[in-house]
């Protein structure tokens, strides 16, 4: 009889002390022990906010048991210890490498994100009808309430910044998960030719480029003889040996490059409204040594007359680029991103924006399908054109009747991005029509079409100056994300639009 009195004594103990007999992992105590790891789903409800970012008080669910509400009250410390382990970061608050990316979703209906990538802050993942969480950090205690909160930059000194940066960061030019080192470099921007044979003759080989398919980003835009040149912006340029062939300067490429912050690359100039502007210290140019130009580069520049056979004139000149870090050293041009750098571009995290009330488009031609001057219609029906592979989320591009193919791995022009950039156009030397220089206004904005993951997207563009990026903005003001991977951007001749057609 007294061992059972005490045995009760010593359970009644125990229950006023908080303690229990029973295994951690009991049923009854399962709401307590996940309170305390932080990972309950009615904890989560505690510490819910407002979109004023103050507490919202919810009140507990109507599980917990009585004992576990005195137990709570019988301690402040123990209550104050629960307050600080559940209190995690929303789950649409992540930081940069919380995962890698890989290859493109199949599909879903994941909404875009916000709020671009930043190198030293958390960044905001907001699903599309919610309106963005404010955490609790210093970084964001000024953006309560704002619906699309503005990038923050954390002041540390240089040596704990340089400590606390991931190794990867989404690319600014294509939002991929790339080395810190390139993303944080300047990147090069090279000008191609795309007529339909390397030379002049009827009998000339066929054009191919060598390494194109190796771009961020590839510019086209239409020059004299009513053709289009391009130009690729390179940041993973350390596998390459050479790029090319590599033609003339126009004034609305470079400003184009100064868009990304890009040291320029070109042999020769369009010298009518080009030359003034690439021999100034506005423009880091690598510069063949031709007519023009005042301060050229012959050693890096050299001609092969080998990778297309019979090339005519023009067509053989090639970029050693495995001599370029020993050129910018030489020209003393910053290695990394300057201030007056900007992203424009806005990418989605590692999920698809599906834009799932836009238009399908699954064929594209920035000239139509008919012979005109645009600069995109000489060949009538084998105008260049994308089309879009659903199963690859790539848009291949069409050109003179074919499959586009890199002249260096016979690899297919694939880009995740289409931009049909309007631009006004004009003449600019009309009293002398054999020359048919062209000048674009690539500043200011304009109207645009975005099309990707099969959707097209109407808005506008702007560049506010020589140096400022290209922003693209939809219908309703909101800046469009771009899904990750290349972007092709057409400048099409704002007289000429009307040839474009879509299906």
């Amino acid at each position: 009889m007294k061992k059972l009195i005490m045995l009760l004594v010593m359970i009644m103990v125990l229950a006023l002390s908080g303690c229990s007999l029973l295994p951690e992992d009991s049923p009854i105590l399962e709401g307590e022990y996940a309170e305390m790891s932080g990972s309950s789903n009615s904890n989560k409800k505690k510490n819910k906010k407002n979109k004023d970012g103050t507490q919202e008080s919810v009140e507990a669910s109507t599980e917990e048991s009585t004992e576990e509400s005195s137990q709570a009250e019988s301690s402040d410390a123990s209550t104050e210890a629960t307050k600080e382990t559940s209190q995690e970061p929303s789950e649409e608050i992540r930081y940069a490498l919380e995962k890698d990316w890989t290859e493109l979703p199949e599909g879903g209906e994941t909404n875009p994100i916000i709020e671009r990538e930043s190198r030293d802050k958390v960044i905001l993942v907001v699903e599309d009808g919610q309106e963005p969480e404010t955490p609790e950090t210093e970084e964001y205690s000024e953006m309560s309430g704002e619906k699309k909160p503005k990038p923050q930059t954390t002041k540390k000194p240089v040596e704990e910044e340089e400590e606390e940066l991931p190794q990867v960061l989404q690319s600014y030019l294509t939002g991929e998960w790339k080395d810190l080192e390139i993303v944080n470099r300047r990147s090069i921007a090279v000008m191609f030719p795309n007529g339909y044979r390397a030379g002049s003759a009827n009998n000339s080989p066929r054009l191919k480029l060598y390494g194109i398919s190796k771009a961020s980003v590839i510019y086209e835009a239409p020059v004299e003889g009513r053709i289009t040149a391009l130009m690729g912006v390179f940041e993973d340029y350390d596998s390459l040996d050479k790029l090319g062939p590599v033609v003339s300067a126009r004034d609305y490429f470079i400003y184009q490059a100064m868009s990304t912050d890009s040291i320029f690359v070109h042999d020769g100039l369009i010298r009518m409204g080009t030359e003034e502007l690439v021999n100034t210290d506005r423009v880091d140019a690598i510069s063949a040594p031709t007519a023009g130009v005042v301060d050229g580069v012959k050693d890096v520049f050299y001609s092969n007359e080998t990778i297309i056979p019979d090339a005519g004139k023009g067509y053989t000149d090639y970029f050693d680029v495995t001599k370029l870090k020993e050129t910018i050293e030489a020209k003393e041009y910053a290695t990394e991103h300057r201030e007056t750098f900007e992203q424009g571009f806005l990418f989605a995290n590692d999920s698809l924006a599906t834009y799932p009330n836009a238009p399908n488009v699954t064929k594209i031609w920035p000239g139509g399908k008919v012979k005109n001057n645009g600069g995109y219609g000489n060949f009538a029906n084998m105008n260049p054109h994308f089309e879009y592979d659903k199963e690859h989320h790539l848009y291949y591009r069409y050109q003179y009747g074919e499959l586009m193919v890199d002249g260096m791995n016979n690899k297919k022009m694939g880009v995740t991005n289409v931009v049909l950039k309007i631009c006004h156009g004009e003449e600019r030397t009309p009293d002398q029509p054999k020359l048919d220089y062209l000048a674009f206004r690539v500043h200011g904005e304009g109207e645009c079409y975005v099309f990707t993951n099969g959707k097209m997207i109407h808005g506008t563009w702007k560049k506010n100056s020589d140096t400022s990026a290209d922003y693209l903005y939809d219908e309703e003001g909101n800046e469009i994300v771009l899904n990750q991977g290349k972007t092709w951007v057409c400048c099409v001749w704002q007289e000429y639009q009307d040839f474009i057609l879509v299906e």
